[in-house]
């Protein structure tokens, strides 16, 4: 089972942890991670756009790849779009699995694709204006363990 989502306005994590969990009671471990837009210094806002018909087919795929390589019971993908302020969560990933490996695995996996080889442009807005942001050399490093 799988639940990719694209989202528009606020993402809850509590609520889709909740129902993620009921939907694989068979699983001895699930994982997830929660992403926030960070409080650094200056920033007064981050922005992600995106093309929907190719996010929503790479994130899919992104998932559908998670399923392969792990024996997982289920996979979420919850990703916003659009303006947020620091602290606001952007991204929720959980992987459910009978053993806790595959999940902590799976969630890394998929969390280190959609950081550093997604479909989303990122621009944080500053007191001097907007700035688009480039994944760091550290994310192309993480991504590329999985190869």
């Amino acid at each position: 089972m799988k639940d990719v989502r694209i989202l528009h306005g606020e993402l809850a994590p509590g609520p889709a942890m909740t129902a993620f969990s009921a939907a694989h009671p068979e699983s001895g471990g699930i994982v997830s991670f929660l992403g926030k837009v960070r409080p650094d210094g200056d920033v007064e806002a981050l922005e992600l756009k995106h093309y929907a018909p190719l996010t929503l087919k790479g994130m899919e795929e992104l998932a559908d790849e998670a399923l392969t390589r792990w024996p997982l019971d289920g996979i979420l993908l919850h990703h916003r779009t659009g303006a947020m302020k620091p602290g606001d969560p952007i991204v929720l990933v959980a992987a459910a699995a009978r053993h806790r490996r595959d999940a902590f695995e799976a969630a890394d996996f998929a969390m280190d694709h959609l950081k550093s080889d997604a479909w989303f442009w990122k621009r944080e807005k500053r007191a001097d204006g907007w700035h688009w942001i480039e994944p760091r050399a550290q994310d192309h490093s993480d991504l590329a363990r999985w190869t």
